[in-house]
């Protein structure tokens, strides 16, 4: 499971990424409502939790913003604010669930797993970075409203990288997206791959690109 955290009172945070990261969750920690915001336009989440009060402005604002921007992520509100009419418009703004401090952080992790259940799975979501979109119910591929054809290898080599916008993913984790087990694989397979969904992300005038990490992996970013 991966988790965007919003919190910004300092002890609260470094308890919660420690709990969580002794129970195999990974988080991604912001402080402030703009750099949540800003993290999940471009990263893929599970869930995310946030606090209502912080340095600008109320959490339930970032909730109202997501949802009417028909954002998936299921949201958990995290807050010193429980009282019946707080818990109300933390789900009238479109929270899935709300959780007064102070918790246990068992039950927290139970309310985490809960809605990773009931909220859409990754390989569900509607993929955008850029004007590039991607389709895993169809496996098709547009640029803007053009529909771009791709090989099912080189579609996944794509899939894999707009799961992780931003971020390096390694040429195992590519390799392992693309090949089953028992499938030969040639020393420049996956390099080759890469070129040529270059070319056509070239010619299709994507916005985005993808760049070599030298001996690591790739990513894919919005062009400079």
């Amino acid at each position: 499971m991966r988790i965007l955290l919003l919190e910004d009172e300092p002890e609260m945070a470094r308890a919660l990424l420690e709990a969580l990261r002794r129970r195999d969750v990974l988080a991604d920690h912001v402080r402030t409502i703009a750099d949540a915001d800003a993290m999940a336009r471009v990263g893929t989440y599970d869930v995310l939790v946030l606090d209502r009060r912080l340095p600008d402005g109320e959490g339930l604002d970032l909730v109202a913003a997501l949802r009417q921007r028909r954002h998936p992520v299921p949201i958990l509100v995290l807050t010193a604010l429980g009282s019946v009419d707080h818990r109300v418009d933390g789900l009238d703004s479109g929270a899935d669930d709300y959780l007064a401090k102070p918790f246990a952080i068992e039950e927290l992790l139970a309310r985490l797993r809960a809605l990773q259940r009931r909220g859409p799975t990754v390989s569900d979501r509607y993929l955008t970075f850029g004007n590039l979109s991607v389709d895993p119910r169809t496996n098709e591929i547009f640029v803007g409203s053009a529909l771009i054809e791709f090989p099912r290898r080189e579609y996944l080599v794509l899939e894999t990288l707009m799961r992780r916008p931003n971020r390096i993913v390694t040429r195992p984790s590519l390799t392992e997206a693309v090949y089953a087990l028992e499938d030969e694989i040639g020393s420049n397979a996956l390099d080759a791959h890469i070129s040529r969904i270059r070319k056509k992300l070239l010619l299709a005038e994507a916005t985005v690109e993808i760049r070599a990490v030298r001996n690591i992996g790739y990513l894919i970013r919005a062009k400079a």
